[in-house]
């Protein structure tokens, strides 16, 4: 019994499909295909990938139109007929199946880092439940699939730089989340990393292939948390006047005046 495989074949200038027969193997994942057309038929494929474990992320790609990772698919859980793969299209190509996913990693720059206050007698304390939450979040093996199906992203090319995707948000979240964490992110994700453009479909949440609730346990509690520190006039007030307690003396009197 063979297999024919649709590879896309091209660079930044374009490109095209091709059909490679070949026989097939049983118990074969769709990265163990594409290794063997490399070896046989297509020395020249670009394809990237790193642990064959499911854990790097790294061979992300759209096997029959879908975002999954080319080393879980099951060539066997697939339907009959030619299997089509293509590198994820919210990124620039390369070459092959190879994107550029350096807009993930230029706006993970842009996340103020975990700062912890000074630790008191006995070290840190945190209750299970708050070292649960977060994760969740951890378990993110950055292969960018739930960037790739997210239409503000994929869409509208002109949010980039505007939107940090729901990679990010997880990881804003995990951060706004933590006990210990003294940084406010909140108004940085609702005026320049573009929370309010996510209109929670779940698509993100479909493609992940370590189950995270993205939307769900992510994306909508930092949502609640950016419009309660914006629009809360309790909260408003209370910042105010934690402000105004934590002013030295000078500044005390230099706004007094």
């Amino acid at each position: 019994m063979d297999v024919t495989m649709r590879v896309w074949r091209g660079d930044e200038t374009g490109g095209e499909f091709r059909d490679y027969t070949l026989p097939a193997h049983e118990g074969e994942v769709v990265l163990d295909v594409i290794h063997r057309l490399q070896a046989t038929q297509a020395p020249d494929l670009a394809c990237r990938w790193n642990c064959k474990a499911g854990k790097c992320g790294s061979c992300s790609a759209e096997i029959n139109g879908k975002p999954r990772l080319m080393c879980m698919t099951r060539m066997d859980h697939l339907p009959e007929g030619p299997v089509t793969v293509a590198p994820m299209r919210t990124f620039p190509i390369i070459r092959d199946l190879v994107t550029d996913v350096s807009f993930n990693f230029e706006m993970a720059k842009l996340v103020p880092p975990f700062a912890p206050p000074p630790p008191g007698p006995g070290g840190y304390r945190m209750q299970q439940i708050d070292i649960q939450r977060g994760q969740e979040f951890r378990k993110c093996i950055e292969c960018f699939m739930c960037q790739d199906v997210c239409h503000v992203i994929r869409d509208h090319e002109e949010n980039k730089q505007y939107y940090a995707g729901p990679r990010l948000f997880i990881r804003y979240a995990e951060l706004e989340m933590h006990p210990l964490d003294t940084n406010d992110r909140r108004e940085l994700v609702r005026q320049k990393m573009g929370l309010g453009m996510c209109n929670i479909t779940k698509c993100c949440t479909e493609v992940c292939p370590e189950q995270i609730k993205i939307t769900d346990n992510a994306i909508i509690p930092l949502k609640e948390r950016a419009v309660d520190a914006a629009y809360d006039p309790i909260a408003w007030l209370g910042r105010k006047i934690l402000r105004r307690h934590k002013r030295s003396p000078a500044e005390a009197q230099a706004v007094g005046r």
